[in-house]
């Protein structure tokens, strides 16, 4: 079963004044997606990101969803990622071969 992942950023939370830039993200909310052609699962969170006076700075609106991707997966991590990754699969795996399932009453009329 090959597993496809994709990562999606639903919204991000800005200052609209901080370390003399506008609109700068703080946090971002994200979706991990995994599909293997059939079944698909997520999982969902944020992640705090921080702007240090100084640094290098992107304008909001020049922001593309690749460079915020790389924010989330370098802010959690590759062990975290690995983890989202596995439990998405096991969702997955869930939905081929339910673990509990709840068939009809042996008495009921269909």
């Amino acid at each position: 079963m090959a597993i496809t992942y994709t990562w999606d950023i639903n919204a991000m939370d800005a200052y609209p004044d901080h370390a003399g830039q506008t609109d700068v993200v703080f946090t971002v909310h994200w979706t991990l997606v995994g599909t293997d052609g059939t079944h698909a699962a997520s999982v969902y969170g944020t992640v705090g990101v921080t702007y240090e006076s100084g640094s290098p700075f992107t304008q909001y609106s020049a922001l593309t969803k690749d460079e915020v991707t790389g924010w989330v997966i370098n802010s959690l991590g590759e062990e975290k990622v690995t983890e989202l990754e596995t439990n998405v699969s096991n969702q997955i795996s869930n939905l081929i071969n339910p673990p509990v399932i709840t068939p009809p009453l042996p008495w009921a009329t269909s």
